[in-house]
């Protein structure tokens, strides 16, 4: 399987359209080859992030898949006639593909590290019955500091994983991976926000016809104003800013 990046009209960033069979061939490999990879995905927050902060840009773009979380991201992609079958088949949030990872052959040892300690402990039981052939270990993320960081890779060092499942919240986990992926062991990276309280069943997902309407903005504005609110109706505004500089200034 080849995977290419493909470019994003408008917002100038890149990404690895996969659908869910498509990401499970993809972590067959990865696991059979048994080196570092990482994989990250782009919606309107981390393409603002891109185009505003270098270390985050630069993990984006030494990133092995660049998955398409967003609708907004999803739908300019759409334009480019690039897609084979339903557009919306391609969007991939973590909890879209992590149901799949029972799939994966030889995944034998996967890390969790993110959420409270309720919750961590809830997704790791969750994944020990989705691939029930791996041993699943968790770290609890909350109060994330420089101590708990170098404890972090100290574990991962001892567990030697094959799959690292990293949801600290964007972009302290994408800052992380920057930081120390080339102290830590070999093994696939995924950066994967809140979805490790979502796998614990802490927090709801929205209804999957909503996210296929380009509404879950909506159900988590509902359900985390103050979280979400500037993301929704602040963020845009400064990403049509940074958009509209690079354009200003790719034009002198």
């Amino acid at each position: 399987m080849i995977m290419t990046r493909q470019r994003i009209p408008v917002l100038g960033v890149d990404a690895t359209p996969l659908t869910v069979p498509q990401m499970t061939a993809a972590l067959n490999r990865f696991v059979a080859e048994g080196v570092t990879r990482t994989v990250v995905g782009h919606n309107l927050h981390s393409v603002t992030l891109f185009h505003s902060d270098p270390d985050f840009r630069a993990l984006y773009e030494d990133s092995d898949v660049v998955l398409l979380d967003g609708a907004p991201v999803l739908w300019l992609w759409g334009r480019s006639g690039d897609t084979e079958g339903p557009v919306m088949d391609y969007r991939l949030g973590s909890t879209d593909w992590i149901p799949a990872l029972g799939d994966v052959e030889g995944l034998e040892r996967i890390a969790v590290i993110g959420a409270g300690a309720e919750a961590n402990a809830r997704a790791v039981a969750r994944l020990a019955e989705i691939a029930p052939n791996a041993k699943v270990a968790g770290m609890p993320g909350e109060g994330w500091n420089d101590e708990i960081e170098g404890q972090a890779v100290a574990w991962l060092a001892g567990l030697r994983p094959q799959l690292v499942l990293i949801g600290l919240g964007m972009p302290l986990q994408e800052m992380v991976l920057r930081r120390q992926l080339g102290a830590l062991p070999p093994a696939v990276y995924c950066a994967v926000g809140g979805a490790i309280e979502q796998i614990a069943g802490i927090q709801k997902l929205a209804p999957r016809w909503l996210g296929r309407m380009g509404l879950e903005w909506a159900w988590r504005l509902l359900l985390h104003p103050r979280r979400v609110a500037y993301r929704v109706f602040g963020e845009p505004w400064v990403l049509l800013g940074l958009l509209i500089r690079r354009r200003l200034t790719s034009n002198r």
